[in-house]
């Protein structure tokens, strides 16, 4: 994947979101999440591609709102949950304000691939984030590895559409995922990837009533 859209050693790289951005528009990239992405600037929920009578939005920041609730009216905690409302359509009017309105629907989702592209991103090792762990949340240390690999299942397989590109610990590798919820090698052609370099505060969250079971 590297390859299409960050040659090696190439002049043309993209240096920013924003060109990284207009790269994926430029080779095809338009789907990211539950998003789709037009090359007019417009941004739509995947499920309403070619659905004419969409609520119309002409200011990017209008992507927080549409964000913030699903359907039925509840807060969204997640915002790679697979959970985002339809109906909508925005139209951003530039490539910044596509930047912008992704940056609502999926926080650092550019920057994140952008680091990839570039070799400089390094996941944390889910043992390291809840060795970081203190106060009430210490306690997610004594959560065993057969139990963190059910929760990640679970919470990030099902509850999430970010690929998880950290291990349980330095040579020990999330099993409990499919193989392409794991890495980008053969990532579909029309997709920019959503990453995931550590465990988020949601699951650790989860964990820390499990792990106050085996005291």
């Amino acid at each position: 994947m590297r390859g299409d859209l960050f040659p090696a050693e190439s002049p043309d790289s993209p240096r920013t979101s924003r060109e990284l951005l207009g790269r994926c528009l430029e080779s095809g990239r338009l789907r990211i999440g539950e998003v789709l992405l037009g090359t007019d600037f417009t941004l739509r929920h995947l499920s309403d591609e070619g659905c004419d009578v969409l609520e119309t939005h002409w200011d990017p920041h209008a992507a927080r709102l549409i964000a913030r609730f699903d359907a039925q009216g509840d807060f969204r905690s997640l915002k790679s949950a697979p959970d985002l409302k339809r109906g909508w359509l925005l139209e951003a009017g530039s490539l910044e304000g596509m930047e912008l309105a992704l940056e609502f629907f999926y926080p650092a989702a550019l920057g994140l691939l952008l680091s990839w592209l570039r070799g400089s991103l390094r996941p944390n090792p889910l043992r390291e984030t809840l060795d970081r762990q203190s106060g009430m949340y210490r306690i997610t240390q004594l959560l065993r590895d057969d139990q963190a690999l059910d929760l990640i299942g679970c919470r990030c397989g099902e509850g999430c559409l970010r690929t998880v590109l950290w291990d349980l610990s330095s040579g020990n590798v999330v099993t409990s995922l499919p193989v392409e919820r794991r890495t980008l090698d053969d990532f579909p052609p029309d997709r920019i990837p959503l990453l995931c370099r550590e465990a988020c505060n949601l699951l650790i969250a989860a964990a820390r009533p499990i792990a106050n079971g085996n005291r």
